[in-house]
């Protein structure tokens, strides 16, 4: 059911009616002996409530089944500041605001309510932060019976730690790899070997990158490279936005050149864990743990907490064909580096950047001007793309 935001005190309303009258009417099937009425008000009053919450329970076959609402798009964003539009913009407002995004949808059992064009059926979501309000939140939507997401493509679209060995901050990187730094075993470094470099391995082996690792369950996903080169392919040439204080900040990275450019569009590895880590050494195992598991197919180049949560709920929902996981597109713009420039300690860095990363309003709008473009062009196109996902 659609809901404008006004209407859902009314929504609500008809709901406690509904079930005060069910209660009424179970209570009186116990003491009345006017069986026939009371059946009649229950049944009423099960008619009001499944009216009111346009409840289609999952799996169940209809005559005369509701119609869901198409999605063509699906903006998967993790987090907003404040209101969702009209004051300091997260990873949603620029979304809701320039895509017309006016339709409000209930949803309340996730992070955050939906919003929707009825006119281009670009659907917006805030998951929430970390793997698990991300999975939860894209498996509730997958679910939900209001909705037609058999043909949507889905752009997961947030900030994100990055490598300075790769890129600056601003720049927009779009993702096929995505390896998980949670599942794994864990010793203190001041009580693992002294042979070790980290004192972080994968499950089911014997020491930091063994090579004969398990298959991975959970570890590494892979979205759709064909589409992911596409995407990159209509977006490579775009001017991102700069700034002096942007480019203030590359400067510090005096060993890293790739880190003192202004912003650009590339493709590269990205690592999701719910623990917000930051340094040189922890940078050095990010992209060792990248190439570990992705065969050296990638390198690391951002960091986030939410892509391996999102992408193992849209496997999911694959299997029983309410979503196409190869139309799974994921881009991470730096709002940040993962480590410290020369001069300055991890934890100066990281307690600097708390107070607010450098690179946020760039990065939001890097976003959203590579994200929308790949948008756009679904949108305006799709008799072309609603059939045949785009590849180079």
């Amino acid at each position: 059911m659609l809901f404008q935001e006004n209407s859902l005190i009314d929504e609500l309303k008809v709901n406690i009616a509904a079930d005060t009258l069910l209660r009424w009417s179970r209570s009186m099937l116990l003491g009345s002996k006017n069986l026939a009425i009371c059946i009649y008000l229950a049944s009423f009053g099960i008619a009001i409530n499944a009216y009111a919450q346009k409840f289609i329970p999952f799996g169940v076959e209809f005559d005369d089944p509701q119609k869901p609402i198409p999605v063509k798009v699906v903006i998967v964003t993790m987090f907003e500041i404040g209101e969702d539009a009209g004051d300091r913009a997260g990873e949603f407002q620029l979304w809701k605001e320039r895509q017309g995004l006016n339709v409000q949808i209930a949803f309340p059992h996730s992070h955050h309510d939906l919003f929707y064009n009825e006119d281009t059926q670009v659907l917006g979501i805030v998951t929430g932060i970390g793997t698990a309000k991300s999975a939860s939140a894209i498996m509730a939507l997958g679910l939900d019976s209001r909705l037609d997401l058999s043909s949507a493509y889905w752009i997961i679209a947030g900030i994100a730690g990055i490598d300075p060995e790769d890129a600056s901050i601003g720049s927009a990187v779009w993702s096929s790899y995505l390896v998980d730094g949670d599942l794994a075993h864990e010793i203190d470094p001041r009580e693992m070997p002294s042979n070790w470099d980290f004192g972080y391995f994968a499950r089911n082996t014997t020491s930091p990158f063994d090579p004969n690792k398990p298959a991975p369950t959970g570890e590494v996903f892979v979205a759709n490279q064909s589409l992911r080169d596409w995407a990159f392919d209509q977006t490579k040439d775009i001017v991102l936005p700069d700034s002096k204080s942007l480019e203030e900040t590359r400067m510090l990275y005096t060993e890293h050149p790739n880190a003192r450019k202004p912003p650009f569009v590339l493709k590269g590895g990205h690592i999701a864990a719910m623990t917000f880590w930051h340094g040189e050494i922890l940078n050095e195992w990010a992209n060792r743990w990248v190439a570990y598991w992705t065969e050296d197919e990638t390198d690391f180049v951002t960091s986030a907490m939410e892509d391996t949560g999102t992408f193992q709920s849209l496997e999911y929902l694959d299997r029983i064909d309410r979503v196409d996981k190869n139309r799974v597109m994921v881009l991470r713009a730096g709002s940040n580096y993962t480590m410290q420039p020369p001069g300055m300690t991890a934890a100066e860095n990281m307690l600097k950047e708390n107070e607010g990363f450098a690179g946020l309003e760039a990065s939001l709008e890097s976003l959203y001007i590579v994200g929308s473009t790949v948008l756009e062009e679904i949108v305006g196109d799709w008799e072309k793309y609603k059939d045949i996902i785009p590849e180079i």
